[in-house]
């Protein structure tokens, strides 16, 4: 009985772990390439931050406020268009701290 009642406990445990939903958050800043990180910040450096990934470089988020570089997970999720304007990313910080985008937009629209 009492091993039935543990394998019971521990599945509810799991059960309760997995199922907890993970909270999407937003952040504003650039989409930059893992080369020139925050240096990558500006509506300038959009020609080189496309050359950069082309190359072989991985497109990186940079925190407007705080200017962190921070990986983006799925990189199929960024395109041409999102590089050198300030942009408004949705999504989910991982484990390892990239990011997980669900969307991108540019930073004036809601």
């Amino acid at each position: 009985m009492k091993k039935m009642f543990s394998t019971l406990a521990i599945a509810v445990v799991l059960f309760l772990a997995f199922s907890i939903p993970v909270k999407a958050d937003s952040w504003t800043g650039w989409i930059s390439d893992s080369g020139c990180g925050a240096k990558g910040a500006s509506a300038g450096h959009k020609a080189c931050a496309l050359k950069c990934v082309k190359g072989g470089g991985k497109y990186v988020f940079v925190n407007s406020s705080t200017k962190d570089v921070l990986p983006i997970a799925n990189q199929d999720a960024v395109t041409e268009d999102n590089v050198g304007m300030e942009v408004k990313v949705s999504g989910t910080l991982t484990d390892d701290k990239s990011i997980k985008v669900d969307s991108i937009a540019p930073a004036g629209e809601k």
